[in-house]
């Protein structure tokens, strides 16, 4: 696997009663990660858009892919997948799923992950990273269209009978390949 950015840590505040001050490291997934982040697919999907437990094992186990992990104080926040090949065209990365906790989000974690597979993808030498997501995920199209995605086409009856995804798209540039500063403030 192509080596991606390095651990960096991002603080952030708050005025909510149920969140502090506090900081969100980022760092690679590491054995022993999986039962956490799989209880967040099982909070963040139902069936039929949740991967089972094989499915989401060998996406984290692909030799062409990076699992970000957002965590504070040993609490996995979220995480994020992507992985890359080649698809006679050059080396295209893919995002197979983008999970933040419902209660951890708008904080910027998932704009993090996001920008955390950009640049693994474009390290990995990816000029073109893109994603399905759930029509009706207003949130999600949200983020990655400020993330500089544009909407390429859409599927209906992806996830489901009468549930459609759309697809996004972004070309990497090289300025996505530099990681970002060490702390990031949100």
């Amino acid at each position: 696997m192509t080596a991606s950015p390095g651990n960096r840590s991002q603080p952030f505040a708050t005025s909510g009663a149920s969140r502090y001050i506090g900081v969100v490291q980022y760092r690679l997934y590491q054995d022993g990660d999986f039962p956490r982040i799989y209880a967040i697919e099982n909070v963040c999907f139902n069936p039929p858009l949740r991967f089972g437990r094989q499915m989401m094992r060998e996406l984290i186990a692909g030799g062409n892919s990076a699992t970000w992990i957002a965590e504070q104080e040993n609490a996995v926040l979220g995480f994020a997948i992507v992985e890359w090949g080649d698809d006679g065209d050059g080396l295209t990365a893919y995002i197979p799923t983008l999970e933040v906790l419902p209660g951890e989000r708008r904080r910027g974690i998932g704009a993090e992950l996001l920008s955390r597979l950009e640049a693994s993808a474009a390290q990995a030498g990816a000029g073109l990273i893109w994603l399905h997501v759930d029509a009706k995920n207003e949130a999600a199209i949200r983020l990655y269209r400020a993330a500089g995605y544009e909407q390429k086409g859409r599927h209906e009856h992806y996830y489901a009978r009468y549930r459609a995804a759309e697809i996004y798209a972004k070309a990497l540039t090289p300025e996505d390949r530099q990681p970002s500063p060490d702390d990031v403030e949100t």
